[in-house]
């Protein structure tokens, strides 16, 4: 059998709980056992609780709402990095080595990025438009939301292909039937 309870123990409990302390913090404070605490709280008149689940559920809401700030600001952040990557794909891009026995410099500015270049901006684009909608999925029908964004992307990339090249670009089924000629 342990030690018994005094009435130092029952006044340090009385006290610390008054100051809010959990139970546990109580039994460290008075090193006794978190049973012997709640025991002493049960006996007192009226019984001491340490039930926070209030405090725990509001700081659980607070916590959540939180949480769903950050995802939004990073949702945007994303959306924000999609955007530049896909205005680098048709901007004049620098190309630069440094190199050779001689060290030497060389720099070359070109209209748009090599095709390379572009599918990785697409990449990046794509990847950071993939999280953003992860973390913070559109309210609309998301079908109705891709079939935009697809609808869209076609779009740019055909106002793209008439400012390069001055004409309507080619339908998929001219390209189908010129592959179907001999």
């Amino acid at each position: 059998m342990g030690r018994p309870i005094t009435e130092t123990d029952r006044r340090a409990v009385r006290r610390h709980h008054a100051a809010g302390m959990s139970r546990n913090d109580i039994a460290r404070k008075i090193k006794r056992s978190a049973s012997t605490v709640s025991k002493i709280a049960a006996e007192c008149d009226p019984p001491l609780t340490f039930n926070r689940a209030a405090e725990v559920a509001t700081a659980t809401a607070v916590r959540k709402a939180d949480l769903d700030q950050r995802r939004t600001e990073m949702a945007h952040r994303l959306h924000d990095v999609a955007e530049r990557e896909l205005g680098k794909m048709t901007a004049p891009t620098l190309y630069w080595e440094w190199g050779g026995k001689d060290h030497t410099y060389a720099q070359k500015e070109q209209p748009e990025p090599t095709p390379a270049d572009r599918r990785t901006m697409m990449a990046t684009a794509g990847a950071a438009l993939d999280r953003s909608l992860k973390l913070l999925p559109p309210k609309t029908d998301p079908g109705e939301q891709g079939r935009s964004v697809v609808g869209e992307l076609m779009a740019g990339l055909a106002r793209d292909y008439v400012a390069r090249h001055g004409g309507p670009p080619p339908d998929a089924d001219d390209d189908q039937a010129a592959a179907d000629e001999p």
